[in-house]
């Protein structure tokens, strides 16, 4: 009889090892930029340092003359046909690339979704604190999730439940919209709230003073002879 052959298990943290180096590969080989002698293309386009078009070269004429130059010879369109390569300093290529991702990064506005809990048997104090708050994030810019959990019994009494979310879309008034109505899903009725692009109101034009009409001068009195 063969014996049965016994499998080792893997060690702790060995499947998490290969998992981040794998994606770490792949992040690798989708920022992966060719430069100088890495670029395996027969002819490539060039652009010189000034960003005149070289025309059509193979790719060691054009690492002659960027050795020549100083520069390097980096491939910034490698889908192309055929890819296109400029002649320029790598280093400072890097540099100007994440300055520009860095502005692009800042310009984007990141939304998040706040929660506030209210619950069945929240006191009147309790929830102008909370729907104060839920103002305050979405004048911020951000979404709110309204959400209101019913516990044990409380489920036979979810109108009570639908009325304070109803309430809170109500008091919140001009400061948000409603993006997706009160639902449940579970014990749990919630709603989604986003700012409200406010248009700002024509200014007043300022009223013109009515301009008097100046009386008519009058002829110098004479004198009793």
């Amino acid at each position: 009889m063969r014996p049965r052959r016994v499998r080792k298990a893997p060690e702790a943290g060995e499947n998490d090892f290969w998992r981040s180096t794998i994606a770490l590969d792949k992040r690798s080989i989708k920022s992966f930029i060719r430069i100088n002698e890495k670029i395996r293309a027969r002819e490539i386009r060039v652009i010189d340092e000034n960003g005149e078009q070289m025309g059509i070269l193979p790719p060691f004429e054009a690492l002659k003359i960027a050795r020549e130059r100083g520069l390097d010879l980096v491939e910034v369109s490698p889908s192309a046909v055929p890819p296109v390569c400029r002649i320029q300093d790598y280093g400072r290529y890097l540099y100007e690339k994440d300055k520009s991702d860095r502005a692009a990064r800042k310009k984007q506005k990141v939304i998040v979704v706040k929660e506030v809990k209210f619950s069945v048997t929240v006191d009147e104090h309790d929830y102008q604190t909370k729907k104060n708050q839920a103002v305050r994030f979405l004048t911020g810019g951000d979404k709110v999730k309204a959400s209101l959990r019913f516990r044990g019994r409380q489920m036979a009494h979810r109108d009570l439940g639908y009325a304070i979310i109803n309430r809170l879309i109500q008091d919140i008034g001009d400061a948000g919209i409603v993006e997706f109505m009160p639902r449940m899903e579970g014990t749990i009725l919630h709603a989604i709230l986003a700012p409200s692009k406010k248009q700002e109101a024509p200014k007043p034009k300022p009223a013109v003073a009515p301009q008097t009409q100046a009386p008519a001068p009058q002829p110098p009195a004479t004198p009793p002879q």
